[in-house]
């Protein structure tokens, strides 16, 4: 199929077909997940943004052993989304 589809003696309706004909062989359809809580029903979140410092605090100190290595402290080095950095 990719060989029809390269060669340039072949007709283009020729070339279209094989092209349709070899596309799911040579890029992969990407499926769609649908991410639901507990029975089927909507994800539970949990605001953080109204804790204090220390509570802030605590739940890294619990939490952030869990996630790994990070430098979530460190000052921002732009990239998507950064307010006035141009490129």
């Amino acid at each position: 199929m990719l060989k029809v589809m390269r060669n340039p003696r072949a007709t283009d309706q020729r070339r279209d077909d094989m092209a349709k004909a070899a596309a799911p062989y040579v890029h992969p359809k990407l499926a769609s997940t649908q991410h639901t809580g507990p029975n089927g029903g909507p994800i539970q979140t949990v605001d953080l943004t109204k804790l204090s410092g220390d509570d802030l605090t605590r739940l890294e100190d619990i939490f952030g052993p869990l996630a790994g290595p990070s430098d979530d402290d460190a000052p921002d080095q732009g990239g998507e989304g950064q307010a006035g950095t141009g490129g």
